[in-house]
């Protein structure tokens, strides 16, 4: 395969949990990385992830022109890992998925960037009934109205040390009642390990040859909401119950949690996510994964031990448990 010669890529939103992960894997490539970042402050403990001088820091507003131009000032790539989860004050959906994107892609292109990677999500569609499928999708036709051979990856939900899915329900297993099964607990996802969405990140700014594609990242398994709640309870040693919670009143739910969110608390949850979980989330039949980029996906059986020991009952040395096996289905 074609590779571009490895100079300088501009990560914006570098800093967080899937871009730090980026930012070793590139920078181990031999690529010069620059993280344009709200806060720099913030992000100074990816700086060990390279060589001394390889990665900078920069402070970046997406919103301001100036702020993303002077960003994209010299680089040969650009990542566009921003996005948000819950809307909440000027961060909207159409503000930070939409019109940022818009304003990194056409600043790229200005700037003659040669490849444009931007991060969307499985679930990205123009008719989802959520306003974040629906951003992302709106997204990914903004970038490609500027830059055709841009490269797009849609992850499922990406599980690894300090992930906000599998953490925060092993949290709710430690302290809570016990953990909802939200419309039943059937909805269907293909979770992916973090680093092998790091790896893609790599992969599609090296790699000629990803111009133009678009890549939907999941794991080597299938599983329903249901199977992933008894996960983690496994790994924690819990007996909590699993909690029906229909989607109506789920909604209701994230409907009196909503001014959670005005006073700058994220919720556990918000009603575009109930809307969100009555579609599954996996890779679409045909479409093209992490084997099209060369990478293996690591299993969630594998890494999920690592990092969720610390809400086990009994600690860190407590005995595992033992898979019983079924717990996911071969995508």
């Amino acid at each position: 395969m074609a590779e571009f010669t490895p100079g300088l890529v501009t990560l914006f939103g570098g800093s967080g949990f899937i871009g730090s992960q980026a930012v070793r894997t590139l920078a181990k490539r031999g690529w010069r990385v620059r993280i344009a970042v709200r806060n720099p402050t913030l992000a100074i403990e990816v700086q060990p992830l390279g060589d001394v001088g390889q990665i900078q820091f920069m402070h970046c507003d997406i919103g301001r022109d100036e702020d993303v131009a002077r960003a994209v000032r010299g680089a040969d790539a650009v990542v566009n890992l921003v996005g948000v989860l819950a809307e909440g004050g000027k961060r909207s959906f159409q503000a930070v998925h939409v019109e940022g994107s818009r304003r990194i892609a056409e600043a790229a292109r200005a700037a003659g960037v040669e490849r444009l990677v931007q991060i969307s999500a499985i679930g990205a569609d123009a008719n989802s009934p959520s306003g974040y499928g629906r951003s992302k999708a709106e997204a990914e036709a903004a970038v490609r109205a500027v830059y055709p051979d841009a490269v797009i990856l849609r992850p499922s939900i990406v599980f690894g040390a300090g992930d906000s899915f599998l953490n925060r329900f092993a949290h709710m297993a430690a302290y809570g009642p016990g953990l909802p099964l939200i419309g039943g607990g059937k909805t269907r996802f293909q979770p992916v390990y973090v680093g092998d969405v790091a790896e893609a990140v790599a992969r599609a700014v090296s790699l000629q040859e990803a111009g133009g594609r678009t890549f939907e990242l999941g794991g080597p398994a299938v599983y329903a909401f249901e199977d992933l709640m008894k996960l983690v309870l496994r790994e924690t040693n819990r007996s909590k119950p699993l909690i029906g919670l229909p989607f109506g009143a789920a909604k209701m739910l994230a409907t009196l949690m909503k001014p959670l969110g005005l006073l700058g608390v994220e919720p556990p949850i918000t009603g575009d996510q109930v809307l969100m979980l009555q579609r599954d989330n996996v890779v679409a039949s045909g479409a093209e994964g992490l084997a099209a980029l060369g990478i293996e996906p690591t299993g969630l059986e594998a890494i999920a031990p690592s990092y969720l020991w610390r809400f086990r009952r009994g600690g860190q040395f407590a005995e595992a448990p033992i898979y019983a096996g079924g717990a996911g289905e071969t995508a």
